[in-house]
């Protein structure tokens, strides 16, 4: 069970996270979400694909790891081979809060860092200069560098999460998501279906008309839909990683 903790650089000078990715740390995870404000980078790596939350029925991101079960077709040997981690997975035990604030007479939510105290990534160490696994302060109080990555992942997720509906309404208007079914024939004969996705229409992309075209750049969503259409060409890079497995 979670324990979420504001974390602040007196009560938590001392801690230390884990942040090697392994299975035994729960990296081997065959999808997680993604959010729009990292689809540039993601697409150069992986193939980003939509599907529809269980709970709401509205379409979400996910970017595909692996292409069966608990396999991550990335994580080698304690090491993530790519260039780029999800921030949902490079964030490690923290997660975003939100704090009422007084700003100008008006009260606004801010967001702050959580820390997952149950996380195993997570130690108290017996004072600052010891113990093993990231520090997240500096001894001057500041954020350490790792901490700093951490916050920018925890940014990439909290803007990319305030425009995905929008980008979906928009993609939506426009009739630009499909239905996709990736069927996969292994090297030994194996296959592999792996249904219940969507992806954007290529077809219907390529054939918007120039006031479609310029709604939605100007939402900054035409290249995200471009990059998602592209990304599906790392599902070649998949097939390629599990064939070396087998």
């Amino acid at each position: 069970m979670a324990n979420a903790m504001r974390l602040n650089h007196l009560e938590h000078k001392n801690l230390r996270v884990n942040s090697k990715k392994s299975v035994r740390l729960g990296d081997n995870v065959t999808s997680t979400l993604t959010y729009p404000s990292e689809f540039i980078d993601i697409q150069r790596e992986y193939p980003i694909l939509f599907s529809k939350n269980p709970q709401t029925g509205e379409f979400q991101s996910v970017v595909l790891l692996g292409l069966e079960k608990d396999e991550n077709l990335f994580l080698k040997r304690g090491k993530w081979h790519a260039g780029y981690i999800p921030a949902v997975i490079a964030k490690g035990p923290f997660l975003i809060g939100f704090e009422p604030q007084n700003v100008n007479g008006e009260q606004v939510s801010t967001p702050v860092i959580y820390v997952d105290m149950a996380s195993p990534r997570v130690s108290m160490a017996e004072d600052e200069s010891k113990g093993e696994g990231e520090a997240l302060f500096l001894e001057n109080g500041e954020q350490s560098p790792y901490l700093q990555h951490i916050t920018r992942a925890l940014a990439t997720i909290n803007d990319g999460a305030g425009i995905s509906k929008a980008m979906f309404d928009a993609f939506s208007r426009y009739d630009l998501i499909e239905a996709v079914n990736l069927d996969i024939t292994l090297n030994n004969g194996k296959q592999i279906n792996l249904g219940g996705n969507y992806t954007i229409h290529e077809e219907k992309l390529a054939a918007l008309d120039g006031e479609a075209l310029v709604q939605l750049n100007k939402a900054g969503f035409l290249s995200l839909a471009f990059a998602v259409a592209a990304s599906l060409g790392n599902v070649r890079k998949l097939i390629d990683l599990k064939n070396a497995t087998l």
